[in-house]
């Protein structure tokens, strides 16, 4: 695609990022077809393509976001799965996180919209915070319904949804070391999981201990960013990767890391990214490039780990490939491969490559289109008549949750009860 940006402009090297995307893209349409928001709303304004022609405009002309940029914009549920398909490598996740940033600075969005954020924004990040706010939920519960019927609030009756009905109790991360000898790793605390799912954390680290490998907890880390980062928080998110490389590289630079490994997929993409992020920080971008190539999604570093022989019971498990997964990482057959060696008979559902609608904080946001998407996830999945349902985000697992007539668990669950761990909770009180 010819671009026109000016001198002046190309200075700023997120839009020399931006412009080398958009000059990639040759306008083939192959995205059209694996972009979830195309295929079920048929505008050409929500499907890649047309994004990047309206994000083009915005950039190269500088002009203020208007509300029809900005609504097709926000509908992007950066599920990447467009970089997945597109032959000429357009790296449209930079571009949608430039021009989401583009829009926070540039737009004054409708007061109850900037108020939802902010909440949002100075909630999820924070475990302590979190966990306050969502001990008061079960109290709204009666107004989800009122909530539901009236525009406005309909985000308010997605996070009432989506509120946990009871807490687990809190689990403060220990360091758990065996001195077998296989390695070190640090383990993400992370930020909304360990509120919802402490279980997943609990599996992770005897799994890790199982194949030998110590494990450990760095002081004064948070949440990875990802949540403000797709809100076009540049600032907080960045700041949120400096105070986890700060909290991870006493770690690195004394005894060494394996690895970082991560549970939560969505945490993986976007630590990942830290090396491109503060790609321009000349403090932070050599360690922000060694904490990028130490993060690993914990289905790829156990692929490689030697998990002893498993006893899989003979289950029917759905693998749900989280898009951050297999889109945002390109981490496609090791969580199956795992499954399948630990005795389970895996299947994938039609459309596996179509985002559940979970996204972040999309399903609060854009309660509609992220609630068709997980409805129509949840029926391509029950149609393989599952005994559990698997996957490797806590995001999804929320959300098909909600709508599923069996288990959704973590993968790292399954692995760990089938190689002696105890049964995932949400199975446990199921005969099999």
């Amino acid at each position: 695609m010819q671009t026109n940006f000016t001198e002046n402009q190309l200075r700023d090297p997120a839009m020399v990022s931006s412009e080398s995307a958009i000059r990639k893209c040759v306008h083939c349409g192959f995205c059209t077809a694996t972009c979830p928001t195309y295929v079920l709303l048929g505008d050409e304004l929500d499907s890649p393509r047309g994004r990047i022609y309206l994000m083009k405009d915005m950039l190269e002309q500088q002009r203020r976001p208007t509300p029809e940029v900005v609504k097709h914009v926000d509908r992007c549920l950066s599920c990447l799965a467009c970089m997945t398909t597109c032959p000429s490598d357009v790296n449209y996740m930079h571009l949608v996180d430039h021009a989401r940033t583009y829009i926070a600075e540039n737009y004054t969005r409708p007061w109850a919209d900037r108020a939802l954020r902010g909440v949002l924004a100075a909630i999820l990040p924070y475990p302590a915070r979190f966990r306050f706010a969502a001990r008061f939920a079960p109290f709204a519960m009666p107004l989800r319904g009122l909530f539901g019927r009236v525009n406005a609030l309909k985000p308010l009756a997605a996070m009432l949804t989506i509120a946990p009905r009871k807490l687990s109790k809190t689990v403060l991360p220990r360091d758990s070391r065996v001195g077998a000898g296989a390695g070190r790793v640090a383990l993400l605390q992370g930020c909304v999981e360990p509120v919802l799912k402490p279980e997943y954390r609990a599996a992770a680290v005897r799994l890790l201990n199982r194949t030998g490998y110590d494990v450990l907890f760095a002081n004064g880390e948070g949440c990875c960013g990802a949540l403000v980062h797709h809100m076009g928080r540049a600032m907080a998110s960045h700041a949120a990767a400096r105070r986890n490389i700060d909290a991870w590289w006493p770690m690195i630079s004394g005894e060494g890391l394996d690895a970082i490994i991560i549970t939560a997929s969505g945490c993986g993409s976007t630590i990942k990214n830290y090396g491109f992020m503060l790609r321009d920080d000349p403090d932070y971008a050599h360690k922000a490039a060694r904490v990028s190539e130490l993060a690993t999604d914990i289905s790829q570093f156990l692929i490689n780990a030697g998990l002893p022989p498993g006893n899989g019971r003979n289950l029917t498990v759905a693998y749900h490939a989280a898009c951050s997964l297999q889109h945002g990482q390109r981490v496609t057959e090791a969580p199956r491969q795992l499954l399948k060696s630990a005795g389970y008979i895996v299947r994938a559902p039609n459309e596996a490559h179509l985002c559940c609608g979970s996204a972040g904080t999309y399903n609060i946001l854009q309660p509609e289109i992220a609630g068709q998407l997980g409805d129509r996830k949840a029926a391509n999945i029950a149609d393989l008549n599952p005994d559990v349902v698997a996957t490797g985000n806590i995001g999804c697992s929320i959300h098909l949750g909600q709508r599923m007539g069996v288990p959704v668990v973590h993968i790292i669950e399954l692995l760990d009860w089938a190689t002696g761990g105890p049964a995932p909770a949400a199975v446990s009180d199921i005969q099999f």
